[in-house]
């Protein structure tokens, strides 16, 4: 079983590697029950929405690991995917200007992604 930090930040890399927008892992595990790690991302459009969405399902599932659910329509401009202790966010721009979630845990530390 991967670890949820690793798991995260192999998400994020995953998402870099598809060209999503400013993804960012944080730390929520001090503040919140419910998951240890975000990976927030962005995309230019819902159609690229969608690929990064289908994209981490087929580079996961091989390796066992699956989503517990996937939320939202890909018209919504947000998908969360929630894998447990991980919890992804891939939204619009637009969308994640919006509803700015990195201000809600913005006392929580981000990590590195390499």
């Amino acid at each position: 079983m991967i670890e949820s930090k690793e798991l995260a930040l192999k998400i994020a890399r995953l998402l870099k590697e598809k060209k999503a927008i400013d993804v960012t892992v944080i730390d929520i595990s001090p503040k919140a029950s419910f998951a240890d790690y975000f990976v927030m991302s962005s995309a230019g459009s819902e159609r690229q929405m969608s690929a990064l969405v289908d994209y981490i399902e087929d580079m996961l599932e091989p390796q066992g690991v699956f989503p517990k659910s996937v939320e939202g329509k890909r018209s919504s401009g947000w998908i969360l995917m929630d894998y447990g202790d991980v919890v992804i966010n891939v939204m619009t721009v637009a969308t994640r200007e919006k509803y700015n979630i990195e201000r809600i845990w913005g006392d929580c530390d981000n990590l590195e992604i390499d």
